[in-house]
């Protein structure tokens, strides 16, 4: 029997994105379902009851919540082709720090940038280049952060790409003359397909950015 998978997503989630990336780069076939988050669907309730937030990937009617979860379930499901992960085990928790590290550290501090006022964006615009650069640290001078070919690392880090202009735009700065390899990274990152179709378009996710901040009175 063909496996049925169902994604329930949103499109400008940087962490949806990460789960369609992996879908796109191990060749699976999905239905995929845009929530309304304001609004929540009765399946996203009954799949995600605990935390109610997308991404959620139902598996043959068996739900797994939480991005980097989901894209290391994928990766083992379908172990077969396109591998995320490294085979070596320290390898593999090497890559597995890393993004825990993006999923600690990025995410806040976009936030402070986006949808602070005045003075207090200052401390996360400081913020922002101290954790890239670290990240450029990591990168060096390989092309993708497992090495030579794209991986785990990553399509964690990736999405959050789509929102550069965003970032840029509100926080009054510009990313490449700050971490000129991670934009370089990026930029090559965006060569691949899997990657190239899933994000969204920056200016895109700027106006949803900006009806956020209008509706919350930071416009």
């Amino acid at each position: 029997m063909a496996d049925e998978v169902v994604l329930l997503d949103f499109w400008p989630s940087m962490f949806g994105m990460r789960v369609r990336i992996a879908l796109a780069e191990k060749g699976i076939k999905y239905e995929y379902k845009d929530e309304d988050l304001r609004n929540k669907s009765p399946l996203l309730l009954e799949m995600n009851p605990i935390h109610k937030k997308i991404p959620v990937l139902i598996h043959n009617g068996k739900p797994v919540c939480e991005s980097l979860i989901i894209v290391q379930y994928i990766d083992e499901v379908w172990k077969d082709r396109c591998p995320l992960l490294p085979i070596d085990p320290y390898q593999r928790a090497h890559s597995r720090f890393w993004a825990d590290f993006v999923d600690k550290k990025v995410i806040e501090v976009v936030r402070k940038i986006l949808f602070t006022k005045g003075e207090e964006k200052e401390p996360g615009k400081k913020e922002f280049f101290e954790i890239f650069k670290i990240l450029e640290g990591e990168l060096g001078d390989k092309p993708y952060f497992g090495g030579e070919t794209f991986g785990f690392v990553d399509l964690s880090l990736i999405p959050y790409y789509s929102w550069f202009h965003a970032i840029e735009t509100f926080g009054e700065f510009n990313i490449e003359a700050e971490c000129p390899k991670i934009v370089a990274w990026a930029k090559r990152c965006l060569q691949k397909e899997t990657v190239a179709k899933t994000l969204p378009d920056q200016k895109k996710v700027y106006e949803y950015v900006e009806q956020i901040r209008k509706r919350f009175g930071n416009g």
